[in-house]
């Protein structure tokens, strides 16, 4: 489109200003696990985290267990709560062991022992899922395995502290810091049997969103990005449930009066049975 300068500027002023909730918009992710099935619910806009989980949990039945959320430790990612929902926070183990991994060049030897610590819970439950134990089964084990392991460690960052062996300030200090500052969060998977260690699967996810949006060369309007998310969601569910996303989509187009009038029919894990 050739314009003139001074016809172009005031529609470049008009674009720049409809679009100021895109220019703060950041990617989101939430994903469920219940009952062996997941689903992502990917977001786009100018609200934080927590405020799209909050969205999310004004639809959930009060009836149901507390949940557990598993992320980060920033504050924004903790949603203010609808009446009747109760939730177990867990904080991410791979964000704490992230924090020794960065300055594990200055001080090798206390890092080596953390990450290694670290990667025998891990192992553990690693083991766990190869041999199909239940989340009550998976728990006792870690609960025997695992707790003495973190115990240790727990007494080990306390005793850098108390006994004067690591500057609060320098790197390692800040690294212990954290994981006291969030070991409750940290432990839940030794106190509850859903309670995954870390948040990988979310993070792997939001990398979809980002490449979505790049792929499509950023959005023109809020709206756009709500559509995207939209797809992304049922894309990204399909290939977490196993199933073709592509004959998936297809399946609800050539589907949409029984869609429409039964959606719990037409979930990833089960449409090819009605189909």
């Amino acid at each position: 489109m050739n314009l003139p300068f001074d016809e172009w500027l005031p529609q470049q002023r008009w674009y720049a200003g409809r679009n100021r909730e895109l220019a703060s918009a950041e990617p989101g992710v939430v994903v469920a696990l219940r009952d062996g099935h997941r689903v992502a619910l990917f977001f786009s806009g100018p609200r934080h985290a927590g405020e799209n989980l909050a969205e999310v949990l004004k639809r959930r039945a009060a009836e149901l267990p507390p949940l557990i959320q598993m992320s980060d430790a920033l504050s924004r990612n903790v949603p203010k709560l609808p009446a009747g929902i109760e939730m177990l926070l867990a904080r991410c183990l791979a964000h704490g062991r992230r924090q020794f991994v960065e300055v594990a060049q200055n001080f090798p030897d206390q890092c080596r022992y953390v990450l290694e610590t670290l990667g025998a819970v891990y192992c553990y439950d690693a083991e766990a899922r190869e041999r199909g134990l239940s989340p009550e089964e998976r728990l006792r084990f870690h609960q025997e395995h695992s707790r003495p392991l973190m115990d240790t460690l727990h007494a080990w960052l306390e005793a850098q502290f108390a006994e004067r062996k690591t500057e609060p300030n320098s790197g390692l200090g800040k690294a212990i810091t954290y994981l006291l500052r969030h070991w409750k969060g940290l432990t839940l998977f030794l106190r509850e049997a859903r309670a995954p260690l870390d948040n990988n699967l979310v993070e792997r996810a939001l990398k979809r969103a980002v490449l979505h949006r790049k792929n499509a060369l950023f959005y023109r309007t809020l709206n756009g990005a709500q559509v995207g998310d939209l797809f992304m969601s049922l894309i990204h569910t399909a290939e977490l449930c196993g199933a073709n996303s592509f004959d998936y989509l297809t399946e609800l187009q050539r589907h949409a009066q029984e869609l429409a009038a039964n959606p719990a029919a037409w979930m990833p894990w089960n449409y090819r049975e009605t189909a």
